[in-house]
Formats: structure tokens, C-alpha cells, sequence
């Protein structure tokens, strides 16, 4: 009895795959590899080892080319590793490939990101959006790529819609696509009903990049108890709060789902009517975690997310979360200086609190 629960907890044991065409790019490969990691944990799996090849040119069959392949072969039947993860998005062709010849679970980035989307996935719209997300990735990679998983087991890149949907027809697939399309136009038509209805209030939205505090410093702003974890993705759902900054002064705040480098633009269409809320926001308030290396990366790529969908004039105050968690302070003064009229706080201590409330009074009251 004890031994089934013991293998019923077990891991799903993980490889990770970068591949880089120059030595120097060893420091970004790292930190990709860092992230990477804690994507896995957050699906549920524990990285066994990680291989970072230099290879010139992609391999076009094999992506890392087919004697790397043979080598990472060995190391799975080895050491029984479940999954083969690569850090970026293969072809359908590189997939079925490397699923051959290695003979096990191959998933990539987009797949995983998007399996721990639909992890997380509560409510209706947000289980819509990344069904819809992933049968559009799929779609194309129909032919030997469902029945592989099914083959090879469940897991991580095979939450969501499930094996059974991966292994119909094309046309029953696109038809369910369609079907999904039309109920997020549906949902879509109701929040801007609901957006008209808040017209004559301010309206923030926090944006930025996953895992940055979000949640938690929407908590400290309008002393809601809402749901924080330590992992990627946690919110999915634009979650909308009023709070005064003053006695006179009532404001909507919304929390959006987190950004992340080379984020599926599948999920990023998907998610389209979710990220509304900051399209249709009066300010941005930019929260960035600076305990974190790679704090300059993550605000270009967040910008640029926010160009993507349209909000790249919004107005914006950029806050440098968890300074709790940083030990130099010049390291602190060098960012604010860096981003002019940034802000220093701790969401979790609520250290700064009250100079963002007053900047947001300033802003209201000067625009």
C-alpha cells in the first residue's frame, strides 16, 4: 500500500535541451535554463539534468542534430527520464523525429507554458482560452503527435483537451475551434458591457512579468486576501477590485495574467479579451520583481508584450517589487534612478504602499 502511494508521487522526471550558435550567449542560456526549471516544478515535474549544445546552424530533421540525439537516447534509457523538454518550439517534423528516435515524451517550451496555463485554468474563459490556445498549436501536428502521447502516457503537455481531442479528425477539431472562437466573442461583448458600466471610474491594471507579485501587491492596494502562490502562471483570470485612495477618491484595480519571454502567441491570441483590461485601462502600473536577475530583459520583453496587444502609449509607473529581497541598496537606487519616476517597494512588507497610492492621487488629479 505504502508503495503505490510512494510511485503514485512520483515526478515526472525531466531533460532539458538548449540549444545556443555562440559561446558568448552561455550567460542568457543559464538563465533560460533557471526559468525553464521553474516551469517544471510549476507542472508538476523535477529536472534531472540539463544539456546546452553550441551548434551552429539548427539541425533541420533533428534540431539538435541526429548524434545528439543518439547521445540524449542513452542518458533517457539510462537513468528512465520521462520527458525530453527543449527550450524553444520545434517543428512537427523535429517532434516526430527526435519522438522516434528517442523514445520518449518530447515537449517544448509553448507546449509547456501552455500546459501549465490550462494547470491553472478556473474559470470558464480562462479553460476556453487555452483549449483554444492549444488545439491551434496542435492542429498542425495532428498526424503521429496525439497518438505518441497517448502511447507514451500522460503528464506534462497533455493537460488541457486531452488526448482523446488530439486524436480526432482535423474537420472535428477546426469545428471545435470555431465553437470556442464564438463563445469568447460572447464573453468578450459582456465585459465591455461591464467596461462601459465603469466609464466614469479610473481604472488601473497591473501588468508584468509572470511571477513579479502582482496578486499580492493588488492585496496590499485594496486589502483584498486573494489567492498568492510562488509559481508561474497563478493568475490566469483578470481579477477586478474597487478601492479608495483617499476617502473621496474610488478607483478600479485589475490584476492580468503574468508575461514571459517568447510567450505561444497562440496563448497571447487567446487571451486576448483577458488582457482587454489593460487596453482599456486609464493607467499601467509596470510591477517588476528586482530580486530576480535579468530585471533590464524582463521589462523589454514586457514592453514589448504591451506593444503587442496595444498599449504601448498607456501611461505607466514601472515598481520595483521585493526590495525586502534585495541586500544592496545602491543596487536598488541604481534601478530607480535608471527608469525615471519608478517606485521602491515591498508588496509583502507593504513598504512603499503610500507613496504609490499618492502617486496614482497625483496622477488622477493632474491628467
Amino acid at each position: 500500500m505504502k508503495q503505490n502511494t510512494k510511485q503514485e508521487q512520483r515526478k515526472e522526471k525531466v531533460l532539458l535541451v538548449s540549444l545556443i550558435n555562440d559561446s558568448a550567449k552561455r550567460h542568457k542560456a543559464i538563465y533560460r535554463f533557471e526559468e525553464l526549471e521553474g516551469l517544471v516544478r510549476t507542472a508538476g515535474g523535477e529536472v534531472f539534468e540539463k544539456i546546452l549544445q553550441i551548434r551552429e546552424k539548427v539541425d533541420p530533421s533533428y534540431y539538435i542534430g541526429k548524434g545528439k540525439a543518439i547521445e540524449i537516447k542513452s542518458i533517457v534509457e539510462r537513468f528512465h527520464v520521462d520527458t525530453v523538454l527543449f527550450d524553444t518550439e520545434l517543428s512537427p517534423a523535429q517532434q516526430k523525429n527526435l519522438e522516434d528516435l528517442i523514445g520518449a515524451k518530447i515537449v517544448d517550451r509553448n507546449v509547456l507554458i501552455m500546459d501549465i496555463f490550462a494547470l491553472h485554468a478556473r474559470t470558464r474563459e480562462a479553460k476556453i482560452q487555452v483549449e483554444l490556445a492549444q488545439l491551434k498549436y496542435r492542429l498542425p501536428r495532428l498526424t503521429g503527435f496525439g497518438v505518441e502521447l497517448s502511447r507514451l502516457g500522460g503528464g506534462i503537455g497533455t493537460r488541457g483537451p486531452g488526448e482523446k481531442k488530439l486524436e480526432v479528425e482535423k474537420r472535428r477539431i477546426k469545428e471545435r475551434i470555431q465553437r470556442l472562437e464564438k463563445e469568447l466573442k460572447f464573453i468578450e461583448k459582456v465585459r465591455k458591457v461591464q467596461s462601459k458600466r465603469r466609464k466614469e471610474v479610473f481604472k488601473i491594471a497591473l501588468v508584468g512579468y509572470t511571477n513579479a507579485g502582482k496578486s499580492t501587491l493588488m492585496n496590499a492596494l485594496a486589502k483584498e486576501d486573494l489567492k498568492v502562490e510562488d509559481s508561474y502562471f497563478s493568475t490566469l483570470d483578470a481579477t477586478t477590485r474597487k478601492f479608495y485612495i483617499d476617502e473621496n477618491l474610488r478607483v478600479v484595480i485589475s490584476d492580468t495574467v503574468g508575461f514571459i519571454e517568447d510567450l505561444p502567441p497562440y496563448l497571447v491570441a487567446s487571451f486576448r479579451s483577458t488582457l482587454s483590461v489593460a487596453t482599456d485601462a486609464d493607467l499601467l502600473i509596470h510591477v517588476v520583481d528586482v530580486s530576480r536577475p535579468g530585471v533590464d530583459e524582463r521589462i523589454r520583453i514586457v514592453n514589448d508584450t504591451l506593444k503587442e496587444i496595444g498599449c504601448e502609449s498607456k501611461s505607466k509607473i514601472i515598481v520595483f517589487n521585493k526590495i525586502d529581497l534585495v541586500l544592496e541598496e545602491t543596487v536598488l537606487l541604481r534601478y530607480r534612478d535608471r527608469y525615471d519616476g519608478s517606485i521602491l517597494l515591498s508588496a509583502e512588507s507593504r513598504e512603499g504602499i503610500d507613496e504609490l497610492k499618492n502617486r496614482i492621487k497625483e496622477y488622477i488629479l493632474n491628467r
